[in-house]
């Protein structure tokens, strides 16, 4: 085993990054909504002995080991922000021994740091208080990628789903979930947002902020819909993360290959300038750099798309791309489900149409080098919505939303203080009936939970399809169903993500639909009594309670 791969295996949770542009009166500079200086006095770089320290001719000042290429001081306005616990800002926990060299290339700093697989770049522009990052991944030696910016304890409000006290509160699973007095839980898993959602995260004093702003996830897995820890705080200091392949909750293989550039920003207090966001950012700067992968925007390609035809309108609808090498998304117009994507690298990829998060049409599409792909108007055919039924919980769109607690499960815990029982059956025609129904079974909290339904003469003299459709399991919980005094058979587990996810804030894993063809000798004949639908989870592995074998669903319908 080498020694880097045997350093980093301790660790295998990883985080999110961003970008910040200062909040200062300066003019924008060159159009790219990053203020300069008027004379980025001080620009330039010295070593230290055990640093090259940057002044980036602005307020920021900031040091990168020469030995390992961790960050070692982000110095803003004079004040110190970078370190706690005697760790510093570094890509996985730290690379540990590694070559790191230094050069200027006009107003560009650009600092290499080498280390088996990793080569991790950081880069300061004249006048900016930005840092830029990039790491490139070469082979899965490391578990897996992120970068950690470590902030000292007490530069900024302790307060959110992501941060807590561990003087006050207590642990409640896996030594990262945790309990306050108040019954709320809290954990850095606790971000409550999806890849798609943001573009940046940080903390702010009102007065001084601190981002992080993602890089555009080519490189990344598991698609827009994809969640993750984005930052932590707690007493003993704070974090900002760039997950770049992070191992939980995890539904594609990993992709390999140069990420970036994501930036680590100090402003005036206000939000990085939306012109620094991977959509916009001006990359041109780097062409030039030498960094080992990069491609610039005329090595690119562009697909655009006319429209969607049979979109629902209640529902956004997202347009991705994925292959082994790269992964992209583009939101579709509302009304026309006209779309757009740039930027992206030459190949040949799977386009999917998502109706919020439910796929529902695939095909291929090839991207050129400096060329557009246009594409006509694609029919949706795949969504099952569509099809007539006796009776529906919820609406097939890929997420448990509208079912009870599943909103509060993307940043919390399923035994928050806040959450609603977990038990309760229900009856369909009674009103409400999707919001008294629970997003997630599991095998030892509420198992066995009941449908009830009446049929129409006709409708009980035949055999209907009942279908269960789930958005993740945990350690293959899958439903078992009975119907009156029919059961139906155990089916088979599909592939799911192999890692905590339900009590992580996620809910995502590989959508799919269990189909059960049940009889006409299963219903009750006399109509005025009802049907009884009930739903176990089985699973022959899982933990106890909330990390028992469990599920999250979508819809469930009984089609006529």
């Amino acid at each position: 085993m080498s020694t880097h791969k045997k350093h980093l295996t301790r660790r295998r949770v990883l985080g999110a990054s961003a970008i910040g542009v200062a909040a200062t009166g300066a003019a924008v500079a060159g159009g790219t909504g990053l203020l300069a200086s008027a004379s980025a006095a001080g620009f330039g770089y010295s070593d230290d002995g055990a640093n090259y320290v940057v002044n980036t001719g602005s307020a920021l000042v900031f040091k990168v080991s020469k030995s390992t290429g961790d960050i070692t001081s982000l110095a803003y306005k004079g004040k110190e922000y970078e370190g706690y616990g005697g760790k510093h800002s570094h890509v996985e926990s730290g690379l540990g021994a590694s070559t790191v060299t230094v050069r200027q290339s006009g107003s560009t700093i650009l600092i290499k740091v080498v280390h088996g697989s990793i080569t991790q770049w950081y880069a300061a522009r004249s006048g900016q208080n930005n840092v830029y990052l990039w790491t490139n991944k070469a082979d899965a030696s490391f578990t897996a990628t992120r970068y950690i910016v470590r902030v000292k304890p007490g530069m900024f409000p302790n307060t959110g789903s992501d941060a807590w006290d561990s003087t006050k509160d207590e642990i409640i699973e896996a030594g990262d979930v945790w309990r306050a007095p108040d019954g709320t839980t809290h954990s850095k898993h606790y971000s409550g947002k999806r890849t798609v959602d943001y573009d940046y995260v940080g903390f702010t004093t009102g007065s001084v902020g601190l981002w992080l702003v993602r890089s555009n996830h080519e490189k990344a897995s598991g698609g827009p819909f994809y969640r993750s820890l984005l930052r932590h705080s707690n007493e003993g200091g704070a974090g900002l993360y760039e997950i770049l392949h992070y191992n939980e909750a995890q539904t594609e293989a990993e992709r390999f290959g140069l990420q970036g550039p994501y930036v680590i920003s100090f402003t005036d207090g206000g939000a990085p300038s939306s012109s620094l966001f991977q959509a916009d950012l001006d990359t041109g700067w780097v062409d030039g750099l030498g960094i080992t992968g990069w491609v610039g925007r005329a090595g690119r390609g562009k697909v655009a798309g006319v429209g969607l035809k049979g979109m629902d309108a209640k529902y956004p609808y997202t347009v991705g791309f994925a292959n082994a090498d790269a992964q992209y998304w583009a939101k579709a117009a509302a009304g026309t489900g006209a779309f757009s994507c740039k930027g992206m690298l030459p190949g040949t990829y799977t386009l999917t149409v998502y109706k919020n998060e439910l796929a529902v049409h695939t095909q291929s599409v090839k991207v050129t080098a400096g060329g557009t792909t246009s594409l006509h108007t694609l029919a949706i055919t795949g969504d099952p919505s569509t099809a007539s039924a006796v009776w529906r919980l919820g609406d097939w769109d890929g997420t448990p939303t509208g079912f009870k607690n599943a909103e509060l499960m993307t940043y919390a815990h399923p035994s928050d203080g806040r959450a609603a029982k977990w038990t309760g059956n229900v009856t369909i025609g009674s009103g409400g009936e999707a919001a008294s129904f629970p997003a997630y079974i599991w095998k030892d909290v509420n198992d066995g939970i009941l449908v009830y339904f009446k049929l129409t003469r006709a409708q009980a003299a035949a055999a209907h399809t009942l279908r269960v459709g789930v958005t993740d399991a945990f350690s293959n919980g899958r439903p078992r169903v009975t119907v009156n005094e029919w059961v139906s058979p155990i089916p088979t587990a599909p592939t799911q993500p192999s890692t905590r996810s339900l009590t992580t804030g996620s809910y995502r894993g590989n959508n799919h639909t269990f189909t059960f063809s049940v009889p006409s000798s299963a219903w009750k004949t006399d109509t005025s009594q009802y049907n009884v639908l009930k739903i176990d989870i089985v699973s022959g592995s899982g933990g106890a309670d909330y990390l028992s074998a469990g599920t999250s669903f979508d819809s469930m319908d009984l089609l006529t």
